[in-house]
């Protein structure tokens, strides 16, 4: 079975739409959807938006559901000019950029105490998608300070609140996991937070052309 791990209802409804469900549930709080789709067995879970969502989304599916492999997909932000807006990529490595042992352990900003380094790899898919590197942390803003460290020390090509704390739970489970995002708003490109309320749409309209390829491969 494949868990799918998705921060808000409509990014989760674009896979839900193609769903046949068996049964729908809440657990932990968490709407999860049981069913098939494109072939495949599916766990869905709606987690919330942040990390601590996205930690126990993965975890319930894990333990839950006895879930082999987890996908993450969803809208997310562009950090650099490689990146179009409302396109679609997947992820080969992410981080918590708000993760901070630098002054105790002396590693680099994103390293998470159990690791050296800050990025955690993930597995990726043959389809003709750019591999993209993703930053994680609990916060949407149009900080100065968070764009630095991302563009200028992590070499970060996409933000979002999920993506790295999944990434952490699927290796602490030794099971693969795969994360794709569709654009919806570009740094330096005006407000987040508008370019995200006018674009959502359209990128996820975007992902979900995608996903029956990607299933395939699943």
């Amino acid at each position: 079975m494949i868990g799918v791990v998705i921060a808000m209802q409509s990014e989760a409804d674009i896979l839900l739409d193609e769903m046949n469900i068996s049964k729908s549930l809440t657990v932990s709080g968490k709407p999860v959807h049981i069913g098939t789709a494109y072939g495949k067995e599916i766990a869905l879970c709606v987690c919330g938006v942040g990390k601590v969502n996205a930690a126990l989304g993965a975890q319930l599916l894990i333990s839950q559901y006895g879930v082999e492999k987890i996908l993450n997909f969803g809208v997310a932000g562009g950090l650099n000019s490689s990146l179009e807006l409302c396109g679609v990529y997947q992820i080969e490595a992410a981080t918590q950029f708000d993760f901070d042992l630098v002054q105790l352990n002396g590693t680099k900003m994103g390293t998470l105490n159990e690791y050296e380094e800050p990025y955690l790899p993930l597995n990726t898919f043959n389809a003709n998608l750019e591999k993209k590197r993703l930053g994680t942390a609990d916060r949407f803003n149009d900080s100065k300070q968070d764009y630095e460290l991302l563009t200028k020390e992590l070499f970060v090509d996409i933000r979002d609140m999920e993506g790295g704390a999944i990434v952490q739970v699927a290796h602490a489970a030794r099971i693969p996991v795969y994360s794709v995002k569709a654009i919806s708003d570009l740094a330096g490109s005006g407000s987040t937070t508008e370019q995200y309320l006018i674009n959502k749409g359209k990128a996820l309209q975007n992902l979900q052309k995608g996903l029956p390829v990607l299933f395939k491969e699943l």
